[in-house]
């Protein structure tokens, strides 16, 4: 099952967003196995990321490569993003 995951930081600049993007697109396997979907949307100083995930699982194996980038941008998450599974998805 799809799951949805929800990061909401207390600010990111695009800046910010585009430092941990390079960070873990370094070398292969980016796209990640398992991202079905990326989208980082908002105004400027507060930016949000949220990703559709093939599994859990898949996610967080990525996660040991995100969350290290995500600090090293000195990005503040507010606890641990939402993750919620996904009841329907249609592509256009």
């Amino acid at each position: 099952m799809s799951i949805l995951v929800r990061f909401a930081p207390a600010s990111m600049t695009t800046e910010q967003y585009e430092a941990v993007k390079s960070r873990v697109s370094e070398g292969d396997g980016f796209p990640p196995d398992g991202m079905e979907y990326h989208v980082c949307f908002g105004p400027e100083g507060n930016r949000r990321v949220s990703e559709i995930w093939a599994s859990r699982e898949q996610f967080d194996a990525f996660g040991e490569r995100l969350m290290p980038a995500i600090q090293e941008a000195g990005i503040e998450l507010r606890g641990e993003p939402e993750i919620l599974e996904v009841y329907n998805q249609v592509r256009g």
